[in-house]
């Protein structure tokens, strides 16, 4: 039976020693380490490479991370029972640059928390429950805790929830990608007007599977580059400065949201 949120808040995280591999080099990180005198975010999931964990529930953390920072949080952690081999290849998989990655390979971390289920069934062994919480100087301030059932619940450990819960107003950046071509000026252009706004974005870069056909399939456009954000095209160079250049200063401009 999985513990309920009220009789893990206001309680101490569990002192553990990970053994982690960051930048490839063996290293023991602490709990106090990785929480004490901070605002941390920590996500835990059944497992590097499963389907939710790697669809949803890692790359919209990755994605929000940096609004999460802008509100008050210090550092956004994914907790996974995995050996720390497996953590550092999903995290390089996922480019998910934005989040720290905790092996918790013995499952210490997970028991501690009353979140380590068996997962035989499926040949995993003991695995961790979903959840999010909000931990604050050690701290658990806030936790999210996918229900009881059968399956693999995903409802309110997403990232999403976590940042309402943080700041109900914030309001996330749309995705932005941007189709270029190696040396072509218009789109260094775009690009360093995104970076200047400090908007993160994609570049699909032009090879032999992107190609003009695909640019024209996707865009109905043959010029590059063509930059997308949140699902609309706004065009090339010249369309992006123009869809940035009236709000400068305004509270109701794209880069003020």
């Amino acid at each position: 039976m999985l513990p309920s949120p009220e009789s893990l808040e206001g309680k101490p995280v569990p002192q553990v020693t990970f053994k982690a591999r960051p930048g490839d080099q063996w290293r023991d990180i602490t709990t106090d380490e990785l929480f004490k005198g901070k605002t941390v975010v920590v996500f835990a999931l059944p497992g590097a490479y499963t389907p939710t964990c790697s669809s949803a529930h890692l790359p919209r953390y990755n994605e929000l991370a940096p609004v999460l920072r802008e509100n008050g949080v210090d550092d956004v952690v994914c907790i996974t029972v995995n050996d720390p081999f497996v953590v550092n290849e999903w995290q390089r998989s996922q480019e998910a640059d934005n989040i720290t990655m905790i092996p918790d390979g013995n499952g210490d971390f997970s028991e501690g928390m009353g979140l380590l289920v068996d997962k035989r069934e499926l040949g995993f062994g003991k695995r961790s429950w979903r959840y999010s919480m909000l931990v604050k100087d050690g701290v658990v301030d806030k936790i999210f805790i996918e229900p009881d059932k059968e399956g693999d619940p995903f409802e309110v450990s997403d990232a999403d929830t976590m940042l309402r819960h943080i700041n109900p107003d914030a309001k996330p950046q749309e995705p932005v990608v941007m189709f270029s071509k190696p040396g072509c000026p218009f789109c260094a252009r775009a690009k360093a007007v995104l970076k200047a706004r400090g908007i993160a974005f994609t570049d699909i870069s032009q090879d032999q599977k992107i190609n003009t056909s695909v640019l024209r399939a996707v865009s109905g456009e043959m010029t590059w580059p063509q930059v997308f954000i949140g699902g609309k095209r706004i065009g090339g160079a010249d369309a992006v400065d123009a869809y940035f250049a009236p709000a400068q200063g305004s509270a109701d401009s794209p880069a003020a949201a």
